[in-house]
């Protein structure tokens, strides 16, 4: 049996433990009752993030999901729906949340692997102005994708969708989990992502490497709004500075070495006879594999892969797996791999 010491755990950048310096910020964090909004760490996290992102405001929350979802209701009434791709993450893994908890629809477009393609999601539009339809209140954007394998999405789409639903009285939810990825990736300043969504969500607990916690961006209104169902979901914190004292300790110490994780999955890549191209923040993905066997075989190795499908499995680089560990994965790998 491989010592835990020894894994390599390549399912997800979710699985990262928090490192010392993490530690050490959020048991020094000066903390109060947020629900009061008296954590002076939470007030000042909240702050950052939303000048960061060109909004006007911001608020902690748990989740990714609770993010996501209090967006998209900031931005879609009841009866109402939300126009997304069919891969998005919030309908795919987020449990049916809007309709089940907020009475929204959701209806998808086909995409190439998450590719946002404005004009497809466009033509879908149902108008508010026909009482026979369901209307498109808000279209939802994922940028990095995570069923696209870490895509980050065309910055000239993203504007198009965004000059378009100016004029059409659309809103825009911007699900970025993992927008630091795509940040760092492709160069484009996070103002000028938020500055493309009326809602964005933003998540520490992947590439940053926080135990909890994602941060909603908005108006002032709409995060007055966002508080109120924050607390009737059950996310109002008390002492929660501890925790966002290890987001900023992330965006001062993590956000700046993510190209890193992005680099590992180059060289993954590259090991295991991957196109590079096709690989663009950190996930690699293998195709027209046997993936339970794969799967299982590198488990027994210490090496631990995300099965995606019958044939396809998912490699996700992260801040606790360094350029040995990649290596090493990608011995484990090429032994089972017929290539």
């Amino acid at each position: 049996m491989t010592d835990a010491a020894d894994l390599v755990d390549l399912r997800s950048d979710t699985v990262t433990r928090p490192t010392d310096g993490m530690r050490k910020a959020m048991a020094e964090a000066e903390v109060g009752d947020d629900v009061y909004g008296e954590d002076p760490a939470v007030r000042a996290l909240e702050e950052r993030v939303a000048a960061m992102f060109g909004h006007e405001a911001a608020m902690f929350v748990p989740s990714g999901t609770m993010g996501n979802q209090i967006g998209m209701r900031l931005v879609c009434e009841p009866g109402q729906e939300i126009l997304c791709d069919a891969d998005a993450h919030v309908v795919t893994y987020e449990m049916g949340a809007a309709a089940a908890i907020f009475g929204i629809s959701t209806r998808t477009v086909v995409s190439d692997r998450g590719l946002l393609d404005a004009d497809a999601l466009i033509e879908q539009v149902r108008p508010k102005s026909d009482w026979h339809l369901t209307a498109t209140a808000a279209i939802a954007v994922e940028n990095t994708h995570n069923r696209g394998f870490g895509r980050v999405q065309p910055l000239d789409q993203l504007q198009k969708l965004w000059n378009w639903s100016r004029e059409a009285d659309v809103a825009v939810h911007l699900d970025g989990a993992r927008l630091w990825n795509a940040h760092v990736a492709s160069g484009v300043p996070l103002a000028t992502y938020g500055g493309l969504a009326d809602t964005a969500s933003v998540c520490f607990s992947k590439g940053l490497g926080t135990p909890v916690g994602s941060v909603l961006v908005a108006s002032e209104a709409r995060i007055a709004a966002a508080r109120l169902w924050r607390k009737r979901l059950g996310g109002g914190m008390r002492q929660v500075g501890v925790l966002a004292a290890a987001c900023t300790y992330a965006l001062d110490e993590h956000l700046p070495r993510l190209g890193e994780d992005h680099e590992h999955a180059q060289l993954l890549a590259t090991r295991l006879g991957v196109d590079p191209a096709t690989v663009q923040t950190n996930m690699v993905v293998l195709d027209d594999v046997a993936a339970p066997l794969i799967a299982e075989a590198a488990k027994a190795q210490g090496v631990l892969v995300s099965q995606v499908s019958a044939r396809r499995v998912r490699l996700v680089t992260h801040l606790d797996v360094d350029r040995a560990a990649v290596e090493r994965a990608a011995d484990v790998l090429n032994g089972l791999l017929d290539r």
